[in-house]
């Protein structure tokens, strides 16, 4: 499948590990889960997955790890969806390698941040998505100005939406002000939006698409409530969004891949520990998960 859209409801696949005392942290991969749970995701009405995501804990990953699940991904979701593989690095050499490797293995496109270890000014920014997009696939810059430090700006994405093959933005700033600023200055460019949590407001302001969290926890409720936001079925989407959105406002919190992980083992799924640095959440922030949980699966007839 060929495409330059990366739009739809797309989900950064959580990781699954299991105890092994000879791998990092004692925790390895588990390439069958994941691959099973990418599969999960696109058999539940998500378009696709995106591996090597910050919620993929993708620098917690050895190089071999993280080409593998790349890997994984695109074999478990075949022809069926598509695979938007994290190529974020410290800098556009590295970044630029993950996206060769993305592409050899049969990807859609990539997801990239800005360089990773240091505050990069304009120049620096510009050219590093430009080193990334030389590769060919489609390239969805990530603007998470909280992590990184650097805020792609409508007016700078206008600028790096003249880079041949950047199609699209995950926006992560939460202001769903830019989505339209945005539009306006880079119309060629899909914004995608990027926070669970104003997912709706950013669809609804013309977002093409959802690169997301929680839906690793309820695909085809999110799936549906893409679908209701982008039909005009507004009332449809409120009644199914609100009660979702405490639960989807860990997605903007420190704790969101440990919390997303909690969530899934809530439904039955396995969502499992963190490898290093990331640690196990709180007894507070679980019980607050435990309880932003229980209302949305209340809600959805679950609990």
């Amino acid at each position: 499948m060929r495409t330059r859209d990366l739009g739809g409801v797309v989900v950064a696949a959580a990781l699954p590990y299991r105890a092994d005392d000879s791998a990092p942290a004692g925790l390895a991969v588990d390439y069958d889960t994941y691959a099973a749970h990418c599969r999960w995701l696109v058999d539940n009405g998500c378009r696709g997955v995106g591996p090597n995501g910050s919620l993929g804990e993708y620098s917690s990953l050895t190089d071999d790890e993280r080409r593998r699940v790349a890997r994984t991904a695109i074999e478990a979701v075949g022809t069926d969806g598509i695979v938007v593989v994290g190529v974020h690095a410290p800098g556009a050499h590295q970044a630029r390698q993950w996206a060769e490797a993305a592409a050899e293995d049969g990807a859609h496109g990539v997801l990239c941040l800005p360089p990773t270890l240091y505050r990069a000014n304009r120049g620096e920014v510009v050219a590093h998505f430009a080193a990334v997009a030389s590769v060919g696939l489609p390239v969805m810059v990530y603007n998470n100005p909280f992590d990184t430090k650097v805020d792609l700006t409508p007016d700078l994405l206008a600028e790096i939406a003249q880079i041949d093959n950047v199609v699209a933005v995950k926006e992560f700033s939460g202001d769903v002000r830019r989505v339209l600023e945005i539009r306006e200055r880079a119309p060629g460019l899909a914004v995608i939006g990027g926070a669970d949590d104003v997912v709706l407001e950013s669809l609804l302001m013309g977002a093409t698409g959802w690169f997301a969290g929680f839906p690793n926890v309820f695909p085809a409720e999110s799936a549906r409530l893409y679908e209701l936001a982008t039909t005009g079925k507004l009332d449809e989407a409120k009644a199914l969004y609100e009660p979702l959105v405490a639960a989807f406002r860990w997605d903007s919190r420190t704790e969101f891949v440990q919390a997303i992980k909690l969530g899934m083992d809530l439904v039955g799924r396995y969502g499992g520990p963190c490898r290093p640095p990331r640690g196990p959440l709180s007894d507070v922030h679980r019980e607050q998960v435990r309880a932003d949980m229980g209302r949305a699966l209340a809600a959805l007839g679950v609990a």
